[in-house]
C-alpha cells in the first residue's frame, strides 16, 4: 500500500497510473475498499484522492453508499484533477448500470445544485452519442445537456459547449436545431453557443 502510494506521488500527471494501481487495491478481496476509499479522500495530495475517487467509482453501481460520496463529497473537491476523475467515475457507473437505466440518476445529478456535480456528468458521458442509448437517441443527449447553456458557472458551460460541439460532427442538423431556439442575447448562452459552434 505505502509503495503503491509513493509510486502515485512521483508521477505528476495522467489517470493511468492511478487506475493502475487501484486496480490493485481492489484485487485484494480482504481488503474493504469502501472504507478505504473514504480514508483516501481525506488526504492532502490530490493525486491521493484521485485514487479514492477512481476506487468509488469502480465500486459505485454495487453500492450506493460509493455513489453518494462521489456527489457530495468528491464533488466538492477544488482540485480539477479530482474533478477529471469524478468525471471518469460517473461514466464507469453509467456504463456498468447502462446507460439508458443511468437515466433516473443522469437526471438526478444534472438537477443538482453544485457546477461540478452537473460536470461530471457532461463531460464525463463526452461523446455522448458514441455511448450506448445516446447512439440511437441523440436528441435525448442534446436537450439534457442544452438545459445548461445558461449556467453561472463558466466551468460548466465550457464543458456543455465542448459536448455539444462532439455531437455536432456526426449530428449537426440536430444541434443547429437545438442552437437556433437559444436567446443568443444572453452572453452566457452566447458564450456557450460559440463552443457548440467550433468558435
Amino acid at each position: 500500500m505505502e509503495e503503491l502510494i509513493e509510486n502515485i506521488l512521483k508521477i505528476e500527471h495522467g489517470f493511468k497510473h492511478i487506475m493502475k494501481a487501484g486496480d490493485i487495491l481492489l484485487a485484494n478481496k480482504t481488503q474493504n475498499h469502501f472504507d478505504l476509499a473514504e480514508q483516501l479522500l481525506a488526504d492532502p495530495a490530490y493525486p491521493i484522492r484521485m485514487l479514492a475517487v477512481y476506487l468509488l467509482g469502480q465500486l459505485s453501481a454495487g453500492n450506493p453508499r460509493a455513489l453518494a460520496l462521489l456527489e457530495t463529497r468528491v464533488a466538492e473537491d477544488p482540485n480539477w484533477r479530482v474533478q477529471e476523475m469524478l468525471a471518469k467515475a460517473f461514466d464507469h457507473y453509467c456504463r456498468v448500470t447502462g446507460y439508458e437505466k443511468s437515466l433516473p440518476v443522469i437526471r438526478k445529478w444534472l438537477a443538482d445544485e453544485n457546477p461540478n456535480v452537473k460536470r461530471a456528468v457532461i463531460e464525463g458521458l463526452r461523446i455522448w452519442t458514441s455511448r450506448p442509448y445516446f447512439k440511437d437517441h441523440p436528441a435525448v443527449a442534446i436537450e439534457l445537456i442544452s438545459r445548461h447553456k445558461a449556467d453561472d458557472s463558466e466551468y460548466l458551460r465550457k464543458s456543455v459547449g465542448n459536448a455539444l460541439r462532439d455531437i455536432g460532427k456526426k449530428h449537426p442538423d440536430r444541434v443547429l436545431e437545438e442552437i437556433s431556439t437559444w436567446d443568443l442575447t444572453d452572453k452566457k448562452t452566447e458564450f456557450t453557443c460559440k463552443l457548440a459552434q467550433g468558435k
